[in-house]
């Protein structure tokens, strides 16, 4: 049995062991607020698992803030589906609040659930956070708001659910994004598809069979969309990089999509995608998977 002196040095290791894994400089009233602390600043497991996702996202964002900061002063930055905006406020307490420019640097959430747009603006209100802006629209929408300026540094879309991604990528296309950082989830619109292309391209690609089985087509469509996207990306100029954004003990949507406007060389990529969409059925989603 434990002595009451261990109980409370065990207690002691543990804050010890959140503080240690908050970032230095971090808010610890915005972690509360966010519910990542608990108001005596201790932490969960759940909170434990968010706060590492959100850090890890942060190591990729944070080298492409400072490429942007070293090109020009105000950096512009729009999180699609931003739920709690966790991303968003992480991102501001870490970097945006040091450029010291005035709130001319600015994060815009895009979220359609309005209570969590209300919050959201209360919560960069009592924060002192001015650099921040919550819009109540969707995806889709933002594309064409009067609200959001002409050109955005860099777009992000963490979990946007199924087509929201391909909206993020439009928009980021739109405002010539110079870096998009995508999550994307729940990708169920190219296996619906699938399902349905029984075309002779289809009938003699003995490929088919990776996605003949109900539960191959729902992965392999998962699949073959963060391909095709990657592919369109590629078509508009961007350099693109896959990897991985946590272990799959945290998520299982967890590739992340990286990509750089670099004005490369777009028309082989654009014939690659044409040739994917031709071979597997899928040639009237050329619409979502545009190209110049």
């Amino acid at each position: 049995m434990k002595s009451r002196q261990d109980k409370k040095d065990g207690k002691d290791n543990a804050a010890a062991g959140d503080k240690h894994e908050i970032r230095p400089g971090q808010s610890i009233e915005l972690l509360k607020e966010l519910h990542i602390l608990t108001r005596d600043g201790k932490m969960n497991q759940d909170s434990r698992r968010k706060l590492k996702q959100v850090y890890h996202l942060y190591q990729f964002i944070e080298p492409l803030l400072q490429q942007l900061r070293e090109d020009h002063a105000d950096i512009s930055l729009v999180d699609h589906g931003a739920g709690k905006s966790y991303l968003g406020f992480i991102l501001y307490d870490l970097f945006f609040k040091s450029l010291n420019n005035a709130g001319q640097s600015r994060i815009y959430g895009i979220e359609t659930r309005d209570d969590l747009v209300q919050k959201s603006r209360e919560l960069a209100q009592r924060l002192d956070f001015p650099g921040m802006s919550f819009l109540n629209l969707s995806v889709a929408d933002s594309t064409s708001s009067a609200e959001l300026p002409d050109q955005i540094d860099i777009v992000t879309a963490l979990h946007a659910c199924n087509t929201a991604t391909d909206d993020a990528i439009q928009f980021a296309l739109k405002k010539k994004a110079r870096f998009m950082v995508l999550v994307p989830c729940c990708q169920a619109e190219v296996a619906a598809e699938l399902r349905k292309s029984k075309g002779d391209a289809v009938r003699n690609n003995p490929l088919s069979e990776m996605w003949r089985h109900p539960i191959h087509t729902r992965e392999f469509g998962s699949q073959i969309t963060n391909v095709l996207r990657c592919l369109q990306l590629e078509a508009h100029g961007y350099q693109v990089r896959v990897t991985e954004l946590v272990g799959w003990e945290h998520s299982m949507k967890n590739e992340l999509i990286v990509a750089e406007y670099k004005n490369l060389p777009a028309k082989r990529p654009a014939e690659r995608l044409a040739e994917v969409l031709k071979t597997t059925g899928l040639e009237n989603m050329s619409e979502r998977f545009f190209t110049p």
